[in-house]
Formats: structure tokens, C-alpha cells, sequence
């Protein structure tokens, strides 16, 4: 795991150094969550949720949740929510899109894939826009760069600025490059990796 955090440049964490990363020290930060698949990546973003509904009023909290069912690849667990993990009290504002593909994995063709990212892009947006006309003080978000890779990108960082606190998790690696010639991959690791130079601290599992 390495930390980047603006004006310090990357370094390797020493061990224990992940301890520090408890909710009071995200808090008034822009904070983005990267790592390959089954790195942990949703668990941890719990776990800063769990802390922020001790510090904060749930009703300032919003969560929007992009992430598709959990399934089985390679013998690793892909996608998951964060109700698999938690459940959430009522005046947290929770935002899930009606329906979430996972193009790479159910696609038969690149036309289905881009189908089903169009789709994806369509209702994130539509999520998106919905923090945005009723933005609370802090922001988590589960599984962003699935909204990436339609290669929409102003929607999140305008969420992103919206927020005081700003806490989000996404997929960043090599694993799941093949996208059946689209070029899907490319352009999410692209905009991931864009949003990665706009925030305050970025995490790398």
C-alpha cells in the first residue's frame, strides 16, 4: 500500500501507517481509495463510513453506492455493495442507481459491452445529479470508475467539489483489461487516474 498525498509526492507506508486513516483525518479532505480487484477496497471505505456516522449527523452523509452485485472471477470476489457490509440508518441519504452492469464479465460481444456501459453512464449520471440538486456535507461513493468507463467525468468532480468531505473507492489495475477490443479500460483508467490528481490524498491498497 502506498499514500500520496498532495505536495508530499509517493511513498511507501511503513507499517501501522494504514492506522492513521480513520474518518477525523479524511474530514474536510478529498479522498480517493484505488487498488485492483479483491484488495479490499469497498471494506475500507466501510470502515471510514462506520467512523464518519460516529462523528457526524447521519442526515449530512450521503452515499452513493455504483458498485454491481458481488461475483465470482478468477476465484476472487468482484463488485459488492456496501449494504453487503453495513447496514446504514435512515437519514443517510443512499443513492443506488435502479441497475448496475459489469459489462467486462457478462458482455458476449463489444457491442453488448458498450451497450451495458452507456447504460451504466446513464443511470451514474442520473445518481450523480441527484447528490447534486440535495448535497450534504460529506460524500462517499462506492465503485466510481465504473461511471468512468462511458468517459463521463464532469458529474463526479462536480460532486466531488459539492462536498466539504469527500471519501470514494475505485478500480485501478490490470486485471481486468480485456474489454473485448473497446477501449473501455483505457478510458477509465484515464479518467481514474485524472480524478486521482484532483484530490487531497490518495490511497493505494
Amino acid at each position: 500500500m502506498f499514500v500520496h498525498t498532495v505536495g508530499q509526492g509517493i511513498a511507501e507506508m511503513q507499517p501501522n501507517v494504514q492506522d492513521k486513516f480513520v474518518f477525523t483525518y479524511l474530514h474536510n479532505r478529498r479522498t480517493l481509495i484505488l487498488g485492483e480487484v479483491s484488495t479490499g477496497k469497498t471494506t475500507m471505505t466501510a470502515k471510514l463510513l462506520l467512523e464518519a456516522l460516529r462523528s457526524e449527523i447521519p442526515n449530512e452523509i450521503t452515499v452513493i453506492d455504483m458498485a454491481p452485485k458481488k461475483i465470482k472471477y478468477d476465484d476472487k470476489t468482484i463488485g459488492g455493495k456496501m449494504s453487503d457490509i453495513i447496514e446504514l440508518p435512515p437519514l443517510v441519504q443512499l443513492i443506488r442507481p435502479k441497475k448496475i452492469n459489469a459489462p467486462r464479465y457478462s458482455a458476449k460481444d463489444q457491442y453488448e459491452l458498450i451497450r451495458q456501459v452507456e447504460e451504466n453512464g446513464r443511470v451514474i449520471e442520473e445518481a450523480l445529479e441527484h447528490y447534486l440538486r440535495k448535497p450534504t456535507r460529506v460524500l462517499f461513493i462506492n465503485d466510481l470508475s465504473l461511471y468512468f468507463q462511458s468517459g463521463r467525468l464532469k458529474s463526479a468532480l462536480d460532486a466531488m467539489t459539492e462536498a466539504e468531505t469527500f471519501v470514494a473507492n475505485a478500480y485501478h489495475g490490470r486485471s481486468l483489461d480485456n474489454d473485448l477490443g473497446t477501449g473501455v479500460s483505457t478510458t477509465e483508467r484515464r479518467l481514474v487516474e485524472i480524478l486521482a490528481r484532483a484530490v487531497d490524498l490518495l490511497i493505494y491498497l
